[in-house]
């Protein structure tokens, strides 16, 4: 075999192996959210899915206050509220640093509350729980003021977000980017078009759904609008699992390093 020849060998691997780094830098294309959304500054109007207030469940605890003109009246009731240490201005935290304080919501569906007893507020929303401890308050107390908030309303994102955590929130109306914000938005690596939303039925089976982050469909869908207890994983990419392979990597550096002695070697006995 003549040496220029020869020489084409490891020039075509070392060119096989340059298309396949920039072909792996391109797909940063697909880092930008919305992608199908124009460039232009030309106003987009987008009619995102209709949300409706979550339901209580088992387990909630709810923050249940009552206010009267003599705030001594409520007292009783309202001191369920109050955290055992106090926590100053409120600030987002995680699930695990976030003491939970409020009424629970026993397996029966039912809060007790002191004077007014036990009130069935499963399947109902706050709006409709403070409804009906409203109804019974009246019966002890004048002009009543009632709220009624879920207090441990939570949603967990895992997988490739820069904090990925348990949060729980302090409203309802949640959206998955909302939850991706709360997690310091998905890294570099992370995957924006197969984004999993798992979602427990309340006949405790699971269902499992895709996001795509790269459409504006994800605006559309059903599931854009978070529920108590779902949980979001963002996929790493190939990107992220091929540099986290260690032995690829390895292997790669070799390789690398053996057709540069050889393309040295033949430009010196040439």
């Amino acid at each position: 075999m003549k040496i220029s020849s020869f020489i084409k060998v490891p020039f075509y691997i070392c060119l096989f192996l340059w298309i396949i780094i920039v072909t792996s830098c391109a797909s940063s294309k697909k880092i930008r959210y919305f992608q199908d959304l124009s460039d232009t500054a030309k106003l987009t109007e987008i009619k995102t899915a209709p949300y409706y207030s979550p339901l209580i469940q088992s387990d909630d605890i709810l923050t249940i206050t009552i206010l009267t003109a003599d705030p001594t009246a409520t007292q009783s009731i309202n001191a369920a509220n109050l955290p055992v240490q106090a926590t100053g201005v409120f600030v987002q935290q995680s699930a695990a640093d976030q003491a939970i304080t409020g009424y629970l919501v026993s397996k029966n569906g039912e809060v007790e509350i002191p004077v007014i007893g036990k009130v069935k507020v499963a399947g109902l929303t706050s709006s409709g729980a403070k409804q009906v401890i409203y109804d019974l308050a009246t019966r002890y107390y004048k002009d009543p003021v009632v709220v009624v908030r879920n207090k441990n309303f939570r949603i967990t994102v895992l997988g490739e977000v820069n904090r990925p955590s348990t949060y729980i929130l302090p409203n309802e109306k949640v959206t998955v980017l909302d939850a991706l914000g709360l997690a310091g938005d998905l890294t570099i690596y992370g995957k924006r078009d197969n984004i999993l939303l798992q979602r427990q039925q309340e006949d405790g089976t699971l269902k499992l759904i895709r996001l795509n982050l790269n459409s504006t469909a994800t605006l559309k869908s059903p599931y854009f609008f978070l529920k108590q207890n779902d949980v979001l994983y963002i996929e790493p990419s190939k990107q992220k699992i091929n540099s986290s392979d260690v032995t690829l990597t390895r292997n790669i550096g070799i390789i690398t390093s053996v057709l540069t002695v050889a393309v040295l070697l033949i430009q010196v006995l040439r």
